[in-house]
This record gives structure tokens, sequence and C-alpha cells, in this order.
């Protein structure tokens, strides 16, 4: 099927990564990359033909692979530690928080096509649990940027951050919502619209999803806002309660479970603080099944005009 004529252009956050990472490790010499046998899928090619001796490729050993960059930290370089993030983070982490966490180990963890990226090939490539299992450990802040510029903006900011971090990516197409030259500040969420009778929050590949719903709402006289929260650790509490405080019913959406992720995170800031009705928009507590990662997302109610459909069925409520 042909997209339509003024669509825009559609970007993989992979090639953000890629490019911000090797203008950094020119400019860094402690700039070193860690793979499990991923230099394709993590868009490590330019990085291993222009630094080959800064490239560690272990093999498919994601546990050994986080202790590598561990000790790379300990050593004084400054590891960027990259693979599928199902396998990154479930697969090693106990090392992750006994090495990196615990630890305080200056390591910038790399998660690959998360969420229902690998879609075709089934539950056991979906990531859909990688913000729980990453969100809950103390000091390692959780990263999903919504766009290829906010992606470079993460990355750029990840190397002059002195700690751990979790970088959240997927190989989904995303249109660009931020502005050339965005800066990433941590915790910080992005106003991507103005709105007073609900907010749409989301991060990663729902962020763009979130604007067309916010469209759809619009035509049919609601005022919705959105805001691309894309720190789930630690979280804008602010806009978060100011968004309460002022729209009264929130609608959040996800490309991971419905438990322990994004959702989940924002409703702890609202029960909290300002108690309004919510919608959470996710995979419902089932493993996903095989198919696009396109399909998945409408099949789980997250296509625009069903997000459109849940805001409005949820401003009733307020």
């Amino acid at each position: 099927m042909n997209a339509p004529v003024n669509a825009p252009k559609l970007h993989d956050c992979r090639d953000a990564f890629a490019s911000t990472l090797e203008r950094l490790a020119a400019e860094n010499e402690t700039i070193v990359a860690v793979c499990n046998d991923s230099v394709g899928s993590s868009k490590l090619g330019g990085f291993k033909s222009k630094f080959p001796d800064r490239l560690v490729n272990v093999g498919i050993a994601e546990q050994n692979m986080v202790g590598v960059g561990a000790g790379l930290a300990n050593g004084g370089r400054l590891p960027y530690v990259c693979g599928a993030s199902p396998f990154l983070t479930g697969r090693s982490l106990e090392q992750i928080k006994a090495d990196i966490s615990y630890s305080n180990a200056n390591v910038k963890l790399v998660g690959i096509s998360s969420g229902m990226a690998y879609g075709e090939l089934g539950p056991t490539h979906h990531s859909i649990e990688d913000f729980a299992w990453t969100r809950v450990l103390p000091n390692l802040p959780v990263i999903a940027p919504c766009d290829r510029i906010e992606t470079a903006a993460a990355v750029e900011w990840a190397a002059s951050y002195n700690g751990p971090c979790f970088l959240r990516l997927s190989r989904v197409g995303v249109p660009d919502l931020l502005p050339e030259g965005h800066k990433f500040e941590l915790g910080k969420a992005n106003l991507l619209r103005e709105g007073s009778d609900v907010t749409l929050i989301a991060n990663g590949t729902l962020t763009h999803r979130m604007m067309k719903a916010a469209d759809i709402l619009a035509q049919r006289g609601i005022k919705a806002r959105v805001l691309n929260l894309a720190t789930v650790r630690p979280i804008d509490e602010d806009a978060i309660i100011a968004a309460a405080k002022e729209t009264g019913a929130i609608v959040t959406a996800e490309e991971h479970s419905i438990f322990g992720g994004l959702g989940s995170a924002v409703a702890e800031v609202v029960v909290d603080n300002a108690p309004v009705p919510m919608t959470r928009l996710g995979v419902p507590g089932i493993y996903a099944p095989t198919g696009s990662a396109e399909f998945l997302l409408d099949e789980f109610g997250m296509a625009p005009s069903a997000i459109a459909d849940a805001a409005q069925a949820l401003i009733k409520r307020k």
C-alpha cells in the first residue's frame, strides 16, 4: 500500500542512536560499544568500521555482556552496552541489578527493538516487561525517546551523565515530533499539545499515535493535552499532577504490559497526589501473539481512533 501523499517521513531511531554514538566516539576516545552478536540490529556497523578496537562483541551471552560493560566502566571506559531489549533486560536482570545498579557503574544500557518491534518472532522476542524490570532498580534512569531527535539528544545526554541508565529504543519507524536541536532533560516531560478536557500520555512509538488521537478528538470538539513522558524514572511528577488537576482525566498508552510500565508509573503519581479517572492502554497482562508491531498495537486498542474512543469514554467518568 502506498503511503498518503502528505504522510510524514518515518525514521528508525536506531539510526539516530548509531550516528550520534559515532560522533561522540570521535570526540571521546573512552567511548566503547559492547554487543551480543548484534552489530547489525544495533546499527553498529559504522562504529565497527571507524573504531574496530573499541567494539566488543561478546556473542550471544548477554549476562557476560553486562559484566564486561561494568568491567570496562571500572577501568575508565564509557561503555554503551547494546542488545535486543528482551535479552538485555530479562536474561541479564541479575547482572544489571548487581553490577550496574547496585554498583552505580557508569554504563549506558541500550535496549534495541523494544516493545513488540520483533512482532513476527513471537512472545520470546517481545519486550513488554522491560519498563517494569528496570524502573524498580535504584540509580537507573529509564528513558524511551519518542523520535530520532529525542533519541540523539538522549544518547548525547547519557555520555555526559555520570552513572548508569537504560535507553529503550524501537526499530519501528516514527515521524519527527520534537524540533531539531532539542536538548534532553532527565525527568522532564515534553508538552506536545495544549488541552483542557483530557490528557494523553505516552512515550516511544506510541507518542505519535497519541498526537493522531488528539487530532481525531479535536474533530469531535474535545481538547486533548498530549505529554511525551520519555523518562519513566525519574518521572515528571509536576507535569502529571498539573495534567490531573487541569484536565481531570488521563489516558496512557504504551508498547508494554499495562502492569508495571508507564501507565503504572503515572497512576502511582496520580493516586498519591491528584486522583482522577484514568485509562491505561497497553498489553493486558497476556503474552502478545505473533504479528507485526503495527498489527499488535492496533489489536490491543492503540490505533489512534481507538485511543480517541477510550479518551472520549473516560471523559464521561469525570
